[in-house]
């Protein structure tokens, strides 16, 4: 199998070639073909792929040498192990789903070629990201799915406020990015190498906090922050909305959101010798995740709910990692692969049904004509809200669980974050699916289910999100956590290192009830609100609660943004502009031209073609010559 294994990057990178080239004469039917197909023959590779690694172990295969500078060597090489072998089943097998889904979604749309050629890049700079051996190959992958990200969502960028969340998102990530450009030099400058395979050794044999490890702990992180929207580098993804739906399935569940979390996991024993990185870690995740959920309660377009309900629940694995829950961490980027794609799919055909329509308060009543897509949506809704038995449930509160073992405040704060989660969900289904419906007469009547290659893949991910956390029931449930044993010869040198703290049966019980318990309190608040009281959010033109106003602007943050880093740096471009570059440098290149100009304009009245005139001033210059020469002044 090792020799076919360059082949699951490669044939994304195929589909994008293909369809790139052939996006204005290949038939939507044969490009949606090429495309999707190319992921699923991915995919079964990735299968494969992972079943060998199970047997057999880690799979490294070199093919070149890359970078030979001195003492760095940097070979171009692939290495699958447990952990990227799952990564590899996420990529392939969503972005599968998505890739099927969108052609039904972007049938109509005239860039439908495009789009496609897009979504293979995208998978395959995914996919070269976690496949390389090295951060450096991994950079490129990072870069790459940055890039995409630009394209797809600034897709539709004929509307200028898309193509500014396109360049906004680009541009946030850029910064992040520069973070973790610079923790690679310094894991250069500091180890010699970026080889997973010979940097993690040498790493392990450090004493715990080394000045260099916490130095690239949080350089790194600082790049996941942007990557994977972290505050304060979060407010790209909300409005990474402006994309097309798929595009916002494959960001927000699949692909570059999850960036941040595996380079992190993938770095576990850097981060698990940096106490003080990992606390940073975790307080950052922690933030994240209440902060985005107080914004998702009050939202009402149905995409940036879960939107920022993205970024809550990106908050949550990063708590996990900095809690130390690796296993838990990467379990839950697995479980919200299922149910957030699912969520997302299903918001799509929800649009799709309602003519473009994204505004709940002109929704209601839709679960009787668009069945399937309630029900899916329903089964996602109660896996994001950590109800059991659906994944959601055990990879959450696997997270709590250690935050719990960690600090009491980080707990009590993620089982309240999990308790918003469960009321905003639920809130934007019971605005979509029951009331009475509040859009138009043209709307209601164009009301519709969407067609196979939409409902299919709802369908698929909603029995990923039921059955998906039963890989890792956790043992007091009389499960043996399968998940956490097939990764953890990844986490082995992380578990070495860190403090073992059992928590008894009795308390892992307790805390598990307690969850399902609020969520369930939650959910019932938001049914009583919403369905029983029939409240409905208020148009923008009304006036909110003071409080309930700042949860709907987002707290002002891109105002803050605005205000204490947009309009600063105009008014010194602005500065720089009319007083450095045009009165300063363009006044003396321009007073040079303008003086050299001049001065010839005058000398050129000397040229007047009398002969005599140009004697009289040659016996000038002679007269001149001998003076000067006569008087001695020569000399010094």
């Amino acid at each position: 199998m090792n020799q076919y294994i360059w082949l699951i990057p490669i044939l994304p990178l195929a589909g994008f070639i293909i369809n790139g080239l052939g996006r204005n004469s290949l038939s939507k039917g044969v490009i949606g073909f090429i495309g999707s197909a190319l992921v699923l023959a991915s995919f079964a590779l990735s299968i494969a792929v992972f079943f060998q690694v199970k047997a057999t172990g880690v799979i490294n295969v070199n093919y070149f040498d890359w970078i030979n500078a001195g003492p760095v060597k940097v070979p171009f090489a692939f290495l699958v192990d447990q952990l990227s072998s799952i990564m590899l089943l996420i990529i392939t097998g969503v972005g599968f789903l998505i890739h099927l889904y969108s052609i039904g979604y972007m049938h109509d749309d005239k860039g439908f070629g495009k789009f496609f050629s897009y979504l293979n890049l995208f998978v395959f700079f995914m996919l070269l990201l976690v496949m390389g051996s090295n951060y450096i190959i991994m950079f490129i992958g990072w870069e790459g799915v940055g890039l995409c990200s630009y394209l797809l969502i600034g897709f539709w960028y004929t509307n200028p406020s898309y193509a500014d969340a396109a360049k906004k998102a680009f541009i946030m990530n850029r910064i992040g990015d520069l973070g973790f450009l610079m923790g690679v030099f310094l894991i250069i400058y500091a180890f010699g190498t970026v080889e997973f395979a010979t940097l993690f050794p040498k790493v392990a044999a450090m004493k715990v906090g080394a000045a260099p490890l916490t130095a690239i702990a949080l350089l790194l992180f600082v790049g996941a922050m942007g990557k994977s929207a972290q505050l304060p580098l979060f407010t790209w993804l909300p409005d990474a909305m402006a994309g097309p739906t798929p595009v916002s399935a494959l960001i927000h569940a699949a692909t570059m959101v999850t960036a941040g979390i595996y380079m992190i996991a993938r770095s576990n024993i850097i981060y698990t010798l940096s106490p003080f990185a990992m606390e940073a870690v975790a307080i950052v995740g922690l933030a994240t995740a209440l902060f985005a959920a107080l914004i998702a309660l009050t939202q009402t377009d149905i995409k940036k709910v879960l939107a920022y309900s993205t970024v809550s629940q990106l908050g949550y694995m990063f708590l996990g990692l900095g809690v130390g829950a690796y296993t838990g961490s990467f379990f839950h980027v697995l479980t919200h692969a299922f149910f957030k794609a699912l969520l997302f799919l299903g918001a799509g055909s929800v649009i799709h049904a309602m003519g473009g329509e994204q505004d709940m308060r002109k929704m209601g009543g839709l679960r009787g004509k668009i069945k399937i897509t309630f029900w899916t949506m329903m089964i996602g809704t109660i896996a994001i809200s950590g109800i059991p038995p659906f994944s959601g449930f055990f990879s959450k509160d696997e997270i709590l669980a250690h935050a719990y073992e960690h600090s009491t405040t980080f707990y009590v704060i993620g089982v309240f974050t999990a308790m918003l989660t469960s009321f905003y969900m639920f809130r934007m289904m019971y605005l979509t699916f029951w009331g009475k419906f509040r859009g138009t007469h043209e709307q209601e009547h164009h009301l519709h289910e969407s067609p196979a290659t939409m409902t299919i893949p709802l369908i698929v991910l909603a029995i990923l999100s039921m059955v998906g956390g039963l890989i890792g029931v956790p043992e007091v449930l009389g499960g043996h956590h399968e998940l956490g044993q097939y990764l953890a010869p990844v986490f082995k040198a992380s578990t070495a290192a860190l403090p073992m703290h059992e928590l008894s049966t009795g308390t892992e019980k307790a805390l598990m009830i307690i969850s399902v318990a609020l969520a369930f309190a939650a959910l019932i608040y938001a049914y009583v609100k919403y369905v029983k009281n029939g409240r409905v959010p208020v148009a923008d033109t009304e006036e909110r609660p003071a409080l309930t106003s700042l949860s709907y602007h987002k707290f002002y943050v891109d105002e803050l943004y605005d205000f204490l880093i947009r309009k600063p740096l105009d008014f010194l471009s602005t500065f720089f502009y009319n007083v450095v570059d045009k009165m300063g440098i363009d006044g003396l290149v321009n007073g040079i031209g303008k003086g050299t100009i001049e001065t010839s304009k005058g000398l050129r009245l000397l040229q007047t073609g009398n002969v005599g005139f140009y004697i009289f001033v040659m016996v000038l210059g002679i007269i001149g010559v001998l003076l000067y020469t006569v008087f001695g002044l020569t000399k010094v």
